[in-house]
């Protein structure tokens, strides 16, 4: 076979196009509400993909995986970041770690995000649900990629800043509410695809039961301050549930009385 041009070009050239790509579809493909930015912005934004598949390489043996698809990454790209953080964290929001929002909470790292967000193999059309809400930076990279998410956060100020700013930005599919998320939301259930924010010391039976044959969930397994690994955890359609570990991880610990 002979190589395309952009085949032959050097790895960081091909890099610097696949990310002037994603940019250009981050930019001009609808969003929930257009939020007026700099061209700062814009920048940070592109540095953050770069660095985003830049810690894909780093961890690609770990995860057996080739990279964050596009679908992904344009979502990252168009995702004002900003916007879901406290006014003083906003001057590190295109920042490739975690943020805190308050309450002894994070915003994920983005790359985490989109690594948990590829596992998920969300469609147009999934109904998604998300425990631990957080600042909805999560819930709105979902909501641009499924049909509908139920997302739900158990610390009440948390929650209510989080659907304030779903709404104001016009994240209409996403539906929010205040509840210890380990049991789920049944009134909805069976979802297609269920992901945890937080790390929980075991697979929680009731999102198990209101997964979706044919799901995938993946949620932070292990005890705070003590070793924690994503796991992918998939209902074939006869019920039968298979996991996996994807790789080391540190979460927030999960909450509540169960």
């Amino acid at each position: 076979m002979i190589p395309t041009p952009f085949q032959r070009a050097p790895s960081r050239l091909r890099t610097g196009l696949i990310l002037f790509a994603l940019l250009a579809v981050a930019r001009f493909a609808p969003a929930a509400v257009a939020v007026s930015e700099d061209a700062a912005v814009v920048a940070a934004r592109l540095t953050l993909l770069k660095e985003v598949q830049e810690t894909q390489r780093d961890v690609a043996d770990l995860e057996e995986r080739k990279g964050i698809t596009a679908a992904t990454l344009a979502v990252l790209g168009k995702t004002p970041r900003q916007e879901f953080v406290p006014d003083e964290q906003r001057p590190y929001a295109y920042e490739n770690r975690p943020l805190p929002i308050g309450h002894g909470q994070t915003i994920s790292q983005p790359y985490m995000v989109g690594l948990m967000t590829d596992l998920l193999k969300v469609k147009a059309g999934d109904r998604v649900f998300e425990l631990g809400t957080g600042s909805a930076y999560q819930s709105a990279i979902l909501a641009q990629l499924a049909g509908e998410v139920y997302s739900v956060e158990i610390v009440p100020p948390l929650g209510e800043r989080a659907a304030r700013t779903l709404d104001r930005l016009g994240y209409h599919n996403v539906h929010a509410k205040i509840a210890d998320g380990y049991y789920g939301w049944q009134e909805h259930a069976p979802f297609d695809a269920i992901i945890v924010t937080a790390a929980a010391s075991h697979v929680p039976p009731p999102l198990v039961a209101q997964l979706k044959p044919g799901g995938r969930m993946v949620i932070p397994v292990g005890a705070s301050f003590l070793t924690q690994h994503l796991m992918l955890v998939e209902k074939q359609q006869d019920g039968t549930i298979i996991t996996r570990q994807i790789l080391p991880v540190k979460f927030v610990p999960l909450t509540g009385r169960h």
